[in-house]
């Protein structure tokens, strides 16, 4: 009996210190997951380096942490995975927090909460008022994000997704006609309309609150705390403010009120 009960204090012992990897490990350099394909948002210039709104606040947000970044590009197929089979740290993909995605990784934040919003092509601006409008009309669907079909099982719209790879694609289907229209949330859209080219309405339409969080590795709860700690600096010194207003304070998005969003929690 003395044996049995000593195996089971070492076996709950063991279970009890096991943990998953952690962003707050001793490593000094956290690899950060990103998407080069977003203008304002993140993407990559002349020069080859990356820049955007989620480049500034990661630089910003791990800095706190005392951390290097190490960039990793994706797309948005990529961004569970990375996480899942331990290629990244964090995902800074402008993602949405849905139940579907809380099951396999985390978040932490959200560090911004935006809404969806529609662009059409100008000719289409005065039968395109809001989300029903939608109803039988051809919508781009980027593969591995959620918008496209929330309209159609959250809103009850009737629209047709039509899928592509990401937006660059999108912008050349409704360009030549294959799509009516594409919804995303209101900052992408508006990197999206300061590509040369492009002339799209943007239709003002905002509705599905979109919680812009950052992914991380299920189980951190270290490193989810200590980000959110982070994110609640980054409001409260103005520097969100700050960062929101080079990225999108000429493209109409209201940003009269910048409050540190509700987290979601670590768990």
């Amino acid at each position: 009996m003395r044996k049995l009960l000593i195996c089971l204090i070492l076996l709950l012992t063991a279970c009890g210190t096991a943990r998953p990897p952690s962003l707050m490990d001793d490593d000094e350099v956290a690899v950060v997951a990103i998407r080069s394909d977003v203008p304002l948002i993140s993407f990559k210039g002349p020069d080859g380096s990356y820049d955007g709104f989620n480049i500034d606040v990661a630089e910003d947000l791990l800095s706190r942490l005392g951390k290097r970044i190490r960039w990793l590009e994706i797309t948005a197929g990529d961004q569970l995975t990375v996480l899942t089979d331990g290629r990244a740290d964090l995902v800074f993909a402008h993602m949405s927090v849905t139940p579907e995605r809380k099951k396999v990784i985390d978040f932490a934040g959200p560090y911004h909460i935006d809404f969806q919003d529609i662009a059409v092509r100008p000719a289409d601006k005065d039968a395109v008022h809001d989300v029903r409008d939608l109803a039988g009309r051809k919508i781009c669907l980027v593969r591995g994000t959620n918008i496209a079909q929330r309209i159609v099982d959250e809103r009850r719209v009737k629209a047709i997704p039509v899928e592509a790879p990401d937006y660059n694609v999108c912008l050349d289907m409704i360009k030549n006609g294959t799509i009516d229209a594409i919804s995303t949330n209101s900052q992408i859209l508006a990197g999206l309309l300061t590509k040369p080219g492009v002339d799209l309405h943007l239709v003002g339409a905002t509705f599905n609150e979109q919680r812009t969080s950052i992914g991380v590795r299920k189980g951190d709860v270290d490193g989810c705390e200590e980000l959110n700690r982070a994110i609640t600096e980054m409001y409260q010194d103005g520097t969100a403010h700050m960062l929101l207003d080079k990225w999108f304070g000429r493209s109409g998005i209201d940003l009269s009120v910048v409050a540190v969003p509700q987290f979601e929690g670590c768990s």
